[in-house]
């Protein structure tokens, strides 16, 4: 198994949440009954980092990130968010999860509410915001993602980009120190995906945390700190952009990039 935490002794020293990673993935393993779905993964990203995570389907991409914010259990291993450490404790999971901003495949806006409204559920609820205030930053993330006139719609108002959108704005809306997306783009026709990889690009340059899995390679050269390749369960490189394009360094990245590429 190739050493992928390679910052994970600096973590380890730092003596507080604010002076250590903003992830930390040690020994994973996950199965679903006898199908072992992850297999020893360490990964350590630090804050305000930018990790595009990609391979093929069926390699744990999702299911990785989706181990961070508690949707979903594992059995083996330990993750660390912002100093909070993963458990099945209810306690534990609000208290990463309101750390972590998540952007899925599907909308999963509420259709019944309007587009204000779905930005405005969940700081009213869970961070106690007084409503007008969490108005005034629900309207602040949409003008950020480009859709302020839409506030007063309902999702399926909208298309698929601008509804994608507003699920990026509504996880911004909880101040997350960590925004982590799984393949944002993968529902949306072909001409959606620009305005979707575009915000996304914006909220990079301000330097958030993220983890983004995706199949969009021009994001990845754009915005990566680092490429996480995925196969089988297991990270089998880790590099750079430039290197990770330009020279990999395993025979199952090389395939994958000469299949994805063309």
């Amino acid at each position: 198994m190739i050493e992928t935490a390679e910052k994970a002794g600096t973590a380890e020293a730092a003596p507080a949440a604010t002076q250590g990673p903003a992830v930390a993935i040690t020994g994973l393993y996950k199965w679903y009954g006898d199908f072992q779905v992850l297999s020893d993964v360490n990964l350590s990203v630090a804050r305000g980092e930018r990790i595009v995570i990609c391979g093929p389907s069926g390699s744990g991409k999702s299911t990785l990130i989706r181990c961070v914010n508690a949707l979903e259990p594992f059995q083996r291993g330990t993750i660390v968010v912002d100093g909070v450490t993963v458990t099945q404790d209810l306690k534990r999971i609000d208290e990463v999860r309101r750390e972590v901003g998540m952007v899925f495949q599907q909308f999963n806006l509420f259709p019944h509410l309007t587009v204000l409204e779905n930005c405005t559920l969940a700081p009213i609820h869970v961070r106690k915001m007084p409503r007008k205030e969490a108005e005034e930053v629900a309207m602040r993330y949409l003008a950020r993602v480009r859709i302020p006139e839409q506030a007063h719609k309902y999702p399926g108002q909208l298309s698929g980009g601008q509804q994608q959108r507003v699920a990026i704005a509504r996880a911004l809306c909880m101040s997350p120190k960590i925004m982590m997306f799984d393949e944002p783009t993968s529902a949306l026709d072909p001409e959606m995906v620009k305005e979707v990889l575009d915000t996304m690009v914006s909220l990079a340059e301000d330097g958030t945390t993220m983890l983004c899995v995706t199949h969009e390679m021009g994001f990845a050269r754009q915005v990566a700190d680092r490429v996480v390749f995925m196969d089988e369960g297991q990270i089998v490189e880790i590099n750079s952009p430039d290197a990770f394009f330009t020279d990999p360094q395993h025979e199952r990245t090389k395939t994958f990039l000469g299949q994805i590429l063309g």
